[in-house]
């Protein structure tokens, strides 16, 4: 798994869509209907969510992520019951009424399955399979992508890359024990997740490192909080001098430096929550980084 380059990394079918990956940055929309997102953006209706899912699809988005369950730290889990009433009612809808794939954020192996079901073409799995591994063996049933992120909230470290490369070659090999096809793994740093704001810097500095994997790479950055941290606008003190906004609006320049670093380092797809603004970074990015 260590002679990576971009022309090696195939191609990854996920629904109607084929992403050749190095060619362009992918960019995945992300659609909460969690009312306690971390950003800001939880929508707690059908309607809203494919309003805002449709609006994605026309500036741009490669995929759709759907979430019912808030992963700020400090969050509680939510039933499986409740989170499949979140769920699968926007995956049915959106999976009618747009033409990207769809993608179910849930380390929750019955509302993975459900979504799956119900028009879902991607797993997005935040612990990595470490919840619950019967996750590897879905996406292989069904013949769809799964990305495996790398979560240290049950495990901080001093060393954090070697701890997120040691983690995704774990997740990478169970999942291919499981029957998951080579190409549709996709690996996710997981930026915010059980990290300092030190080490997510140092993270976006050195995500090259996670080339050696030979998997296209997943940038999570968008909003986090040590955007917030570097910029001084943390809940207590963003509304210093100006204003209140909301997360996402004082966020948006430093989640933008963000993805563009990410490209220059390695991202081939990122999860944003600002899709039209992104879209331009990335093209821009793309420009640039890969000559397209």
């Amino acid at each position: 798994m260590s002679d990576y380059k971009p022309s090696k990394l195939g191609s990854t079918q996920c629904g109607k869509s084929t992403f050749h990956w190095g060619k362009r940055t992918y960019v995945m929309g992300v659609i909460n209907v969690s009312p306690d997102s971390f950003s800001g953006d939880g929508l707690a209706d059908v309607e809203g969510a494919a309003a805002r899912a449709k609006r994605f699809v026309q500036e741009g988005a490669d995929i759709i992520d759907i979430g019912g369950e808030s992963t700020r730290p400090g969050s509680t889990s939510i039933s499986i019951e409740e989170e499949l009433r979140r769920v699968i009612p926007v995956v049915e809808k959106l999976a009618k009424e747009i033409s990207v794939p769809l993608s179910v954020d849930t380390y929750k192996l019955e509302v993975a399955h459900q979504a799956l079901d119900a028009g879902a073409n991607m797993i997005n799995d935040i612990w990595g399979l470490k919840k619950e591994s019967m996750l590897a063996m879905l996406a292989a049933q069904k013949g769809v992508p799964i990305v495996v992120m790398s979560n240290q909230r049950d495990s901080p470290c001093q060393d954090i890359m070697a701890a997120v490369i040691s983690d995704l070659k774990r997740a990478i090999q169970q999942a291919l024990a499981a029957g998951v096809p080579w190409e549709n793994i996709i690996i996710d740093p997981g930026i915010g997740f059980g990290k300092t704001q030190e080490q997510n810097l140092e993270i976006l500095r050195r995500l090259e490192e996670l080339k050696t994997l030979g998997r296209p790479i997943l940038l999570g950055s968008s909003r986090k909080s040590f955007i917030g941290w570097v910029l001084d606008l943390t809940p207590e003190e963003r509304s210093k001098g100006v204003a209140f906004l909301p997360p996402g609006d004082q966020r948006l320049e430093g989640t933008a430096a963000t993805i563009a670093i990410g490209i220059a380092k390695g991202a081939d797809i990122v999860r944003v929550h600002d899709v039209k603004e992104m879209v331009r970074v990335c093209q821009m990015s793309d420009a640039i980084v890969r000559g397209v």
